[in-house]
């Protein structure tokens, strides 16, 4: 397990500022929208609390018979209404200006992500360092949109703070103090909680994953009859639930070690409190000040400690999501495909291995050793061997997703780590043994996923389905090649899926490979699934 990091606070300040870059240049007026937002938001509630104090002081007076004392006390409960009322709407423009800047800080941080997992190096998604530094930064990711959010909060409840604590000084400066001090274990505490979370969530990322791995599975509807028939319901239930319980246990552990603490805090806010009420009411009583000056600091105290607690709450979380920010940046610099090179734009005439062996990054045997053969135009050749002799390998090599450790591969006397891997792709229908099931598109989306470079050709997407041999059971369908492969989908008109075989599934993902009608055909095991009679037929 790697060392926890820590944020110094050079780093802590540059990671709020990324944010709020961020967040500014995705959504600009949303922003300054919110930052106007902090000021009027502070504000406003001390002004109520000003007005409904100076109403009650104008209804003493007025009860006492001072002259003009009660539409004097009329037009505070106007005021102290209008703003009120401010607030309010005030309030619902906030809240839908939070959406739209959730919506859209979301959606760009979330088409980064995919772009930045989807263009890694091929061996990367292999490597188990990779997929655990993923999961962090993902984790990150998805609260990307709320950090701006609580950064604004952050600001806001102690600007809070810091008014109310200014309001309460004018009448009781000890008290002012004294409230400062009371937060401030509080402060202490909650940071320590959120450095334990995440140590606790970095130590069991493994044991969420194969507790989400385990609830795929058993979800899987293809998969319930082995697993009904195996005994392994109740297993996997009981392993499941073993995997939930160590994360949450231990969670739990480090929150009750804190429980004392939290109390203790909580205790010396509300002595704090409850010290400056009766302070006040003292006061009101020895010196006859106005009544309203104890609903006035009464308010204000209340609004320092929310503020103070809120101030706590957030920065504790933001500090969270930033020791995260690691984790996140580390993964956005993960080396990406950039493969770059001479376009190829004609069919390969030759294709040769010269001497070729591969060895997976971070392990130390070889799966291919001194592989040399030519395939030429026209040419059909078949790779035979024991499971695990290095054919699917051969495949990787070939398609350039893994460079050779030794030797190499030319196309027409030209290396391919020298082509442009996207033009050599276009080159290349490649049927691997674990092809796709796009169970979300229906069959004829299924075979035109083969080439969407180019507009929907039906009729090429019929030859296909014809080559295939999946016609004959095509046609049994009642939505004919508009079914989705899935007895959980459905279309627009209600007309449900139907979940295909094995020889089903594999005969269009033949269909979607003839519809691609590359010049190089690459097949792993492309007719396992199929009858005999029917695989000569398609070879043929």
């Amino acid at each position: 397990m790697a060392k926890e990091k820590k944020l110094s606070t050079s780093q802590y300040i540059r990671g709020l500022a990324g944010v709020a870059r961020f967040s500014f240049k995705t959504a600009p007026g949303a922003v300054m929208f919110k930052l106007g937002g902090i000021i009027i938001n502070s504000l406003l509630p001390i002004a109520i609390t000003y007005f409904a104090a100076q109403t009650i002081n104008q209804l003493t007076a007025a009860y006492a018979g001072t002259p003009g004392a009660g539409r004097q006390a009329l037009t505070y409960v106007i005021i102290t209404a209008a703003l009120g009322l401010i607030t309010t709407i005030w309030s619902s423009i906030d809240n839908y200006i939070q959406q739209i800047m959730r919506y859209r800080v979301e959606s760009r941080v979330s088409d980064m992500m995919y772009e930045q997992f989807l263009s890694l190096d091929f061996w990367q998604y292999d490597d188990k360092n990779t997929i655990d530094l993923y999961d962090k930064a993902q984790r990150f990711s998805q609260f990307y949109a709320y950090v701006f959010d609580r950064l604004s909060n952050i600001v806001s409840q102690l600007v809070t703070l810091v008014l109310s604590l200014a309001a309460i000084f004018i009448f009781l400066p000890f008290m002012a103090a004294a409230i400062l001090l009371a937060v401030l274990p509080g402060v202490y505490i909650q940071f320590k909680v959120s450095r334990a979370q995440i140590a606790h969530w970095n130590k069991n990322v493994e044991t969420r994953r194969a507790q989400s791995l385990i609830e795929w599975n058993m979800l899987q509807p293809e998969g319930i009859a082995e697993l009904r028939m195996n005994g392994l319901t109740r297993f996997l239930m009981n392993f499941r639930q073993k995997l939930r319980d160590k994360d949450q246990h231990g969670r739990l552990e480090f929150e009750r070690r804190y429980i004392g603490k939290n109390l203790l805090s909580d205790i010396l806010q509300a002595v704090t409190q409850v010290s400056a009420l009766i302070w006040i009411v003292l006061e009101i009583i020895a010196r006859e000040q106005p009544i309203g000056q104890f609903v006035y600091v009464q308010q204000l105290v209340q609004r320092a400690l929310g503020g103070a607690n809120g101030f706590i709450s957030q920065l504790s979380t933001i500090d969270e999501d930033l020791a995260n920010l690691f984790d996140y940046q580390a993964f956005m610099k993960l080396p990406t495909n950039t493969s770059t090179g001479i376009a190829q734009t004609k069919p390969p005439k030759v294709i040769e291995f010269e001497d070729v062996s591969l060895r997976y990054p971070l392990t130390d045997h070889d799966v291919l050793k001194g592989i040399s053969f030519r395939v030429e135009a026209g040419q059909h050749i078949a790779i035979v061997g024991e499971n695990g002799a290095g054919k699917t390998s051969l495949i990787k090599v070939l398609t350039g997703l893994y460079a050779p450790t030794k030797g190499c591969i030319t196309i027409d006397g030209t290396p391919l780590t020298d082509i442009d891997r996207a033009s050599w792709h276009k080159q290349l229908s490649v049927l691997q043994q674990d092809f796709q099931h796009y169970n979300f598109a229906d069959i004829k989306d299924n075979v035109y996923f083969g080439d969407v470079s180019k507009p929907l050709d039906d009729t090429l997407i019929s030859s296909s389905l014809k080559d295939a041999e999946a016609q004959e059971f095509i046609s049994k369908l009642a939505k004919k090649e508009h079914t989705y492969p899935n007895k959980w989908m459905e279309d627009d008109e209600g007309n449900k899926g139907t979940n295909l075989s094995g020889g089903q599934w594999q005969r269009l993902a033949v269909a979607r490979n003839f519809y691609r009608n590359s010049p190089v055909i690459i097949l792993d095991e492309p007719t396992s699934a199929i009858d005999a009679l029917a695989e000569a037929r398609i070879f043929d």
